[in-house]
């Protein structure tokens, strides 16, 4: 892509499209999802065919959270490579997206009920450029990242969420990046392998987050503890749920919700993902 290119992707100003973008959550899993041809990464470059080319891109992901809530800021965000363990190849891997001063102003002023900074330090972690770089593997839309502050309750979150429903109707797709299952102390590492492998209690949960989801009962999911006795098996703490709340509290009325990658993994994970609109 040439510079001016770029430059007027970076610099543009959000206006009015005329409809309501849809969001995303997406269970991103395993960072190896970045650069593996699987059926998770297949279906992430799908439905970014299905819906219409963003304006921009912003990610809340369980992988950046933080005292306050901050925006990044910065003309070329870096691709960060927060994991341990894993291939060369992993490691390597650039996404060199812009990112969008512009629309990062826009989205701090919107968020009336917090004072929100700007970030200029963090960059992509692999919650947001695994899943990224496979929607649009031409990086040439700008991609920003919103952070999760870990002191407050899901019912702020939800709240918060709700501030930022106006980027929608500009065109730019926000997507919660975490796993409604996500217990990684419990994995099961000899049934990676094992298609859909989930413990019973994992598969059970998972539906009644769908349930709750396709019902649009919001409040029973904020208040998650009074789901299942179980319910700290799937959520053992709360980083990878809570882009899931985002995602709640960027509904629109009357909004459909539909499924995908609805699978379990190494017993204690689940994939499943949620569109919006």
């Amino acid at each position: 892509m040439s510079g001016l290119g770029t430059f007027k992707n970076f610099t543009q100003s959000l206006t009015d499209k005329g409809f309501v973008m849809p969001a995303l959550f997406i269970g991103h899993g395993s960072p190896m999802n970045g650069i593996q041809d699987n059926e998770f990464s297949r279906r992430w470059t799908k439905i970014a065919q299905e819906i219409p080319e963003p304006a921009a891109v912003l990610v809340i992901s369980a992988h950046w959270i933080s005292n306050g809530t901050k925006v990044t800021a910065m003309d070329f965000p870096k691709t960060i490579h927060d994991f341990g363990g894993f291939p060369q190849e992993l490691f390597d891997v650039q996404y060199p997206a812009p990112g969008s001063i512009i629309i990062a102003n826009e989205t701090v002023k919107l968020l009336h009920s917090v004072h929100a900074e700007l970030d200029h330090d963090w960059g992509l972690d692999h919650g947001a450029w695994t899943v990224v770089r496979n929607m649009y593997p031409k990086a040439n839309i700008p991609v920003l990242q919103l952070s999760i502050d870990y002191n407050k309750a899901p019912q702020y979150h939800y709240e918060l969420a709700k501030e930022l429903l106006s980027l929608r109707k500009k065109g730019v797709l926000i997507i919660g990046s975490g796993n409604m299952v996500h217990n990684l102390g419990m994995v099961a590492w000899d049934k990676l392998s094992v298609p859909g492998f989930g413990f019973d209690w994992a598969h059970e949960l998972n539906t009644k987050f769908k349930n709750l989801i396709a019902n649009g009962d919001h409040q029973a999911l904020i208040n998650y503890q009074s789901i299942s006795s179980d319910i700290n098996l799937a959520i053992p703490t709360l980083e990878h749920y809570l882009p899931l709340i985002y995602n709640l509290g960027l509904q629109d009325k009357n909004e459909e919700v539909s499924f995908f990658n609805d699978m379990a993994v190494g017993g204690s994970l689940t994939m499943t993902s949620v569109k919006f609109g």
